[in-house]
Formats: structure tokens, sequence, C-alpha cells
């Protein structure tokens, strides 16, 4: 008995386990609670976040992936320019240099990195220093080489441009344009226009024996709101008003106020154009204090590394470049080296270059100032923004 009544008990479990599993199984899960608005609408947010950014995403990595000898934080900061956030990179900028903007007086300098006695005889007069006593060679032109002979065509001279700053020390360079030829290069990604041929983008193996320097140009042309033309072609359209280095097809050089139109006339071999002039007749543009025509840039007025080009009453070049400068004082510097009309390069750091060599095929590099970020062989690969390399006629 107690046998039969396990196994009925046992059967009789088994039978109602094996009834309710079917039951079990037809048991429908409940549905998920419906979304409310701002749940819908909090979903439809991320998902237009997500397809917006999106090409933001390629833009960016197509970037960065892209031919450039420039740094990673650089080329970000070129992106954010280029894309929308000029306003973001120019703020954090300024805040960088306010933030380490110079303070005037300090221990004067004892000595000057550049030191000798021009062998030249042909050279612009000395530049007479403003802070005394004067240092050893301060303001003294000094030959970039010797190997094209005995008057050498480009000479370089350091002297302390401002009285209020003792430590502050501009760099400039003379660039005799009878004895030399000038070229303009574009860069791999600047100017930003379609040229069918951009060249080498660096300083052209075959013309390395006769190079005597290399230096920046101007700013890009979004920034620059001016034009470009080279080889005789204009690639942005040139804007009556700004400030232009001019090369002729005879060789001739100048800095000047364009007032030809949109397009380089004959006997133009390139035009580059780079805001308003800084200097004109001798003395700096009026408007360099509060002038609106500096664009979105660091301004006129905050301290950062600057360059320019100018013109003597010889019609010699005359470029200066120096850090903690305002364009103002750019344009005193260039003054004070004989400039009687001149355009402010390209400005930061990391885009002001000259570079001069002192052997043959490029030997010897060295930078106008021992402080400029960028090594002395820079433009001996391919660079980024267009430049000009000046040779030995």
């Amino acid at each position: 008995m107690p046998g039969r009544l396990t196994a009925s008990l046992s059967m009789s479990t088994t039978g109602h386990l094996a009834a309710a599993r079917p039951a079990a199984r037809r048991r429908r899960r409940p549905l998920p609670p419906l979304l409310n608005p701002g749940q819908r609408l909090r979903r439809v947010l991320w998902l237009t976040i997500a397809i917006c950014l999106v090409p933001i995403v390629i833009s960016y990595g197509t970037t960065m992936s892209g031919p450039s000898n420039s740094s990673f934080t650089i080329r970000t900061f070129e992106w954010l320019r280029d894309h929308g956030g000029a306003g973001i990179a120019t703020t954090i900028e300024g805040w960088y240099y306010s933030m380490n903007a110079p303070s005037t007086g300090g221990a004067a300098l004892r000595k000057l990195s550049l030191r000798g006695r021009a062998a030249s005889q042909i050279h612009p007069q000395d530049i007479t220093p403003l802070i005394s006593p004067p240092l050893a060679s301060e303001g003294v032109w000094v030959p970039t080489e010797t190997w094209s002979g005995p008057n050498a065509p480009v000479q370089i001279a350091q002297f302390r441009s401002d009285p209020s700053y003792p430590q502050m020390v501009a760099g400039v360079a003379w660039i005799d344009p009878r004895r030399t030829s000038i070229a303009l290069y574009p860069g791999q990604s600047e100017p930003s226009v379609t040229i069918p041929n951009r060249g080498p983008e660096e300083v052209p193996t075959a013309l390395r024996p006769r190079l005597l320097a290399t230096f920046n140009s101007g700013f890009k042309l979004e920034d620059a709101r001016g034009g470009f033309a080279v080889g005789g072609q204009t690639y942005a359209p040139l804007q009556d008003g700004m400030a232009t280095f001019v090369h002729y097809t005879d060789g001739r050089v100048d800095v000047l106020d364009w007032r030809w139109g949109p397009r380089n006339p004959a006997g133009v071999d390139y035009a580059r154009q780079n805001l308003p002039l800084i200097v004109d007749g001798g003395r700096p543009n009026p408007n360099l204090s509060d002038g609106p025509e500096w664009g979105a840039t660091l301004g006129n007025a905050v301290r950062v590394w600057r360059s320019g080009i100018g013109i003597d009453a010889r019609g010699d070049l005359i470029y200066a470049a120096a850090n903690y400068q305002t364009v103002g004082s750019l344009a005193q510097i260039l003054i004070r080296a004989g400039a009687v009309r001149a355009m402010q390069l390209d400005i930061n750091s990391y885009w002001v270059t000259f570079n001069s060599y002192a052997r043959p095929d490029a030997g010897a590099p060295s930078s106008l100032l021992p402080s400029m970020t960028r090594p002395a062989t820079r433009y001996l690969s391919q660079d980024d923004r267009d430049f000009f390399a000046v040779y030995l006629r």
C-alpha cells in the first residue's frame, strides 16, 4: 500500500506538473511600458546628435590622416579654425598669450646671440641701438655666408627693440634683390586654393646649391582676406587696398598697396597679399592701434611672435621677426631697419621662420633668432604652408 500510494502521488504530482508546464509556456511576457514624451524626445535628440557627428568625425579624421608636417595640436587648431571654430581657437590663444605676456623691466641682456662685424662693403647703414649702452655687435649687419663672394647679398642683424622690455630682441634680414632671385612656393595645404601643379612644396633639390635663405609667407588666405598669384596665374582674386609682396618677371620685387584689380597684370610673376600695409611712406599705418581691418586673428595688440617684410628706399628687402610683438611694435622694428613700406607676414611661434645657410647646398642652416620654434631645416622637406626661398643669381 505505501508503495502504491507513493507511486500514485508521484504520478499525480507529475501529471499536475506536466499540465502546469504548457500553461506556463502560454503566459505572455508583459509589454514594456510605453516611453513618455520626454524620453522619446531625448532619444530623438541623441540620435540626431550622433548623425550630425558622423561628418564631423570623418572630416577631422581625414584632416589628421592627410599629409602634413605640423604637430597634432597645431593641426587640431587649424581644423577647428577651418570648420567654424575660429572664434574658439582665437579665444584660447588669446588667453594663453595674455597669461604669458612679458613683464616690463627686468635684468638687461649682457650679449646677443649674433656676434661679429660685417666683412662686406655693400650693406645698409647699421641700425642705431635704442638702449644705451649698446651690446657688442648690436644693430651691425653680419653676412650669413662667405661662399657667394666678398659682398654677401643676405645679411642679418639683431637689436633690442623696446627700452621698456630690455630682454626683447628683434632679428632683421637684408636681402639684395639685384644679386638674388626670390621664389614663392605653395605648401601642401596653403594656400587652400586649387593649383593644378603645386610644385615641390619644399626647396627643390636642384636649386639648393644656390640657396641663401628661406622665410615664411603670410596668413592663411581666409584670414588674410587677400589674393594669391604665382607663375603669372591668379589662383585667388587679388584685392585692391591689400598689402602685397610683388615679384616681377624681370626679377624686381616690391611691397606695395595693390591697385590693379583682381588679376595680376602682365609682367607680374607672383603676388602674395596679407592684410593692409603696416608701414607706408616710412610711417606706421595710423589704424594699427584700433583699426578693424586686422581681422579675426590674434588682433593688433596681443604680444606674440610676428614677422613682416618691407622694402627700403633703395629697393632692397627687409625681413623682421621677434617675439612678444604687437602689430605696431613690428612696424617700428621694420622702420628702424630702414623699411619705407612694409606688410605683416605670419604670426605665432609655430609659423614664423627665417633660415640662412652658411654653406652651399643648404649646408649649415641656422635660424635668424635662436628662440625660433621650428628647426632651421624647415622648408628642406615638404611644408604645410607657402614660403619664400632666396637664391644667389
